[in-house]
Formats: structure tokens, sequence, C-alpha cells
């Protein structure tokens, strides 16, 4: 078996191990740990052959002749599948202290919804075409649904609701048309370096066919499609986690810059991009304003992820070589920062039981690990080195200079100063206020030692890809056209 059919099917065989040993806690949570480590080497293993170069593939059946179930591996995916798998891991090692520590209920079910999770994200990671990709986004929905309704309250099942209609609904109405249109112009749905939409298209077809895919493919939370993620932070910190970092947002993402990438190409988009630049720097700005304003520690870092995920649009957008290098870095940097405000977010929660930003004054000095993995995760998030970010924010901005796009560079500019002023006051109470006497009732200490171990890798991994990014950005450079 080769590692591309391995890599697809190691969660699907640890799913069923997990549900295996379900009675046994410390057995359940062995195979999944040792799933996730064995779906990261086997990931891991595939990088070198794509940087050099080659393409592995899968065919599994063709439904009709130039129409097929198929996977093939390209820089993009190889960088979506390597974040997704490796993030796993701690965040099986994070959920292990979170579920006990807080003493959840249907802990089994969580963990083979999560590996099964994983499964789809891989699929759509290695995608080799657009029916592929709808299939198992489609799938990832459905999966993470039960994660996202977990606690069984009226509540949660208000917030599953609203994912459900809004990620299902926009799928449907707007993606799947254009994969079928797509398809009935091009004849083929493969991923193809250039496009594969015939020549000399006219821009209102273009146009029009671009905005089914931006507002079809709602994981990249575009305005005004972008309510169900924090409608889906009633779920546990480690399914926020899945959500904003390792699967949910980043297929999302990853597909918006696939598709324009890959589908259309960015000699076939140029000057049908305008309104696209125009809608993710609205959703940049806004998003940072509702953020300022939350006093919910995940509400606020929901709409942060709002806003990061334009980052990605906006850079894929503006079409210049130096953005789709800075968008495809921005998928990892974010993933490393944001998982590691979230875990942060579940520690003070299990630790503290705090959730708003009100309550935090001087927990950083009974929490000083977390609240400094926090720090650098913020610092990610606002684009300051010495966090992966700036290197994603960096290109983006030289990508929109190159093309004298100076609105962008105004957005970009204003969202790292608003990025500042919803972080930097978290890590001010934190750190320089008085202990409330709540607090020192409360909070005796760090999170669980599982957790503590998850946030600390992350934001570790958060430095590293800022000091040690060649192979991000050897991957994000082979997405360019070969002059």
């Amino acid at each position: 078996m080769t590692a591309l059919s391995l890599a697809l099917a190691i969660p699907l065989l640890g799913a069923i191990g997990i549900a295996l040993a379900g009675r046994r806690p410390n057995l359940r949570e062995g195979v999944t740990l040792a799933t996730a480590g064995l779906l990261f080497a086997t990931v891991l293993r595939l990088l070198d052959p794509v940087l050099a170069g080659e393409r592995p593939q899968l065919t599994l059946f063709e439904i009709l002749p130039g129409l097929s179930i198929a996977f093939r591996i390209e820089p993009l995916g190889m960088l979506f599948g390597l974040v997704a798998s490796g993030l796993w891991i701690v965040n099986s090692v994070y959920s292990i202290g979170y579920m006990r520590g807080n003493d959840e209920q249907h802990q089994t079910r969580f963990y083979v919804c999560f590996a099964l999770s994983l499964a789809a994200a891989l699929a759509i990671a290695f995608a080799a075409n657009l029916l592929t990709l709808f299939l198992f986004y489609e799938a990832l929905t459905l999966l993470t649904y039960p994660l996202v309704t977990h606690a069984g309250s009226d509540k949660a099942r208000a917030g599953g609701r609203t994912y459900l209609a809004i990620l299902m609904g926009t799928s449907i109405l707007f993606l799947l048309p254009a994969v079928i249109y797509v398809w009935h112009v091009a004849g083929t749905t493969d991923f193809t370096a250039g496009g594969i939409l015939p020549a000399g298209m006219d821009s209102g077809t273009l146009t029009l066919l671009l905005a089914l895919f931006m507002f079809g493919i709602g994981k990249a939370a575009l305005m005004p499609f972008h309510r169900w993620l924090p409608a889906a932070m009633v779920a546990p910190t480690p399914v926020s986690a899945l959500l904003h970092a390792v699967a949910v947002v980043k297929a999302g993402v990853f597909s918006v810059v696939k598709v324009i990438v890959y589908v259309f190409g960015l000699d076939q988009l140029a000057g049908a991009t305008d309104w696209l630049v125009a809608i993710s720097g609205f959703t940049i700005v806004a998003a940072s304003v509702v953020a300022l304003n939350a006093d919910n520690l995940k509400r606020r870092l929901a709409y942060s992820t709002v806003s990061q995920l334009s980052y990605v649009i906006l850079a894929a957008a503006i079409l210049a070589p130096l953005s789709i290098i800075g968008a495809a870095l921005h998928i990892a940097a974010h993933a490393f920062g944001k998982i590691t405000l979230f875990f942060a977010a579940g520690a003070i929660y299990t630790a503290a039981h705090k959730t708003e930003v009100s309550q935090l004054d001087g927990i950083g000095r009974r929490m000083p690990w977390t609240m400094v993995a926090f720090g650098i995760g913020a610092l990610s998030m606002i684009g300051l080195p010495p966090a992966a970010g700036f290197i994603s924010k960096w290109y983006l901005i030289s990508g929109a200079m190159s093309q004298e796009a100076w609105a962008v560079v105004v957005v970009m500019l204003l969202s790292t100063l608003l990025s500042a002023a919803y972080f930097l006051p978290v890590l001010w109470r934190a750190f320089f206020r008085p202990l409330s006497a709540e607090a020192q009732q409360h909070c005796h200490g760090e999170a669980p030692l599982p957790m503590l171990l998850a946030l600390t890798c992350t934001a570790a991994g958060t430095l590293a890809l800022f000091f040690f990014p060649d192979a991000p950005l050897a991957l994000a450079r082979q997405l360019l056209p070969t002059p």
C-alpha cells in the first residue's frame, strides 16, 4: 500500500480502534495518540517526494468519463496535510486533559468523530479534483456536527443547527452548481496548474462563477456567511481548536486558494477579483471590530478567526505571486497561533472556570505558562516577530505593494492595530493587574499537565515556523507558475 493510501486509511482504521476500545479509557486514548502519530509520520514521508516534484496519486473509481473520485498530492495539499496531521497529535494530548479535567460525557464518540473528521480533512487536502473535494467537504461538515453539539444542551443544539444550515446551505446552493458548471465548460474537474477553464470567458461569467465558489465555500467564513463560526463556540475547546486550526476553517481557505490557482488560474482572473478584494477587506476590519467589543474570550477568538481567514482570501484575490505565497503560509501560521490561543482559553476554563476577558485580572501570576503561550499566539495573530504570522503577513503586504494595491496595505495595517487592540488588553489584565479575590480562591495553578504540554508545544511551533520556515516556504513557492 502506498503512503498516500495509508494516509487516507489510517484515521479511518483509528476510528474503528477507538470505538472498540471505548470501555477502556486508557486504551482508547492510547489508540488515539498512536493513530495521530502514525498518520503524521506517514504524511511526513510524502514531503520530500513532493518537494522533489513528484505528485503521488490514487484513483478509487470513475463515475463518468473524466469524472472520478481521485487523490493527488500537490504542494498546497501537502502543506495542509502536514498541518492537520501534525496538530492532531497535540490536540489529542490536549483533549485527554480537557475531557478528563472537565468530566465530559460521551468521550468515545468525541474521539471517534475527531478521527473521522481528520480522515475527511486529509481527503480534502489530497483531492485531485473538484468532485472529490466537494464530497469530502460535505462529509467534514456532517462529521463535525456531533462535535459541535457535544454538550447536548439547547444552546449546543441551536449552535449546531446554525452550523449545519449555513455550511450545508452554501455548499449546495452555490458550490455544487459551480462545480457542475466547471465540468460542463471544461470537460473536467481535475485541479491543473494554470487553471482548467477555457480561455476567453467573458468577465461577467467569470465574476459570477468566482462568486459561487467564494460564497459556496462557507467554511472560509467570508461575510455574510460567517455566523456558523461564532455559533459553533458552544462546543468544547478541543473542538473549537479543530474548527479553527486543524481542519474545518483550514479546509475552507485551502479550497479557496486551490480553486483560484488550479481552476481559474491567476492570468484568467486578472481584473475579475476587485469585488472579492473589497469583501474580504471588509470582513477583516468588521470582524476585528466585533472581536474588539467581545468580552467572552472564545467569542473574541472566533471573530479573530473570521478576520484572519479573510487574510488568506484577500491574499489569493490580489493574484500577485508574493501574495499567493503569503496565503499558503498563513494557513500554517494561523493554525499554530490560533490553536495555541484556544488551548489557552480552554486551560483557563478548566483551571479557573473563567470565560470572560474581564475576569482575567492577575491570572498570569497563577497560570504563567498558559498566558505566555497565549501571548505568543497573540503575537502571531497581530503579525509581529518572532512569531510565524509576521512572515505570512510580510508576503501578503509585499504582494499588495507589488500590485500597487494601496487600499489592501491600509486594510492590513488597520487590521494589525485592531488585532493589537483586542489581544494586548488580555495580556495586560493577566500580568499587570492584581489577582482578583475570586481568582485567588478558585485558581490554584495551571491546567492538567496534558493540556499544558499541548499548548506549550503549539506555542513553540509558532516560534519555530518563524525561525525555520524553509519547508512551508518551499511548498508555497511551488504553487507559482514556472517561468
